[in-house]
C-alpha cells in the first residue's frame, strides 16, 4: 500500500499540481515558478522511485538469490 502511494506522488505533483501553481512569479533559480515546480518534481520522482526500489520486497528476494549463487 505504501509503495503505491509513493508511486502516485509524482503523478499528483506534476499533473494535478501544475494548475494550482501556474504562475510566473516568484522566480525559482531564474525560472518561472511553474517550471521550477516541474523540475523539482522530476528530481523528486527519481528520489521517490529509488525509495520504492529499496522498499520493494521482490528486489530483496532477487538480491538474496544472486548472493547465494556466488561461489
Amino acid at each position: 500500500m505504501l509503495l503505491r502511494v509513493l508511486a502516485a506522488l509524482p503523478f499528483i505533483g506534476i499533473l494535478l499540481g501544475v494548475p494550482f501553481v501556474n504562475r510566473v512569479e516568484p522566480l525559482v533559480l531564474g525560472m518561472p515558478f511553474v517550471l521550477g515546480w516541474i523540475v523539482a518534481w522530476v528530481v523528486l520522482s527519481s528520489i521517490i522511485m529509488a525509495i520504492i526500489y529499496r522498499l520493494d520486497p521482490s528486489n530483496r528476494q532477487i538480491a538474496a538469490d544472486s548472493e547465494e549463487v556466488r561461489p
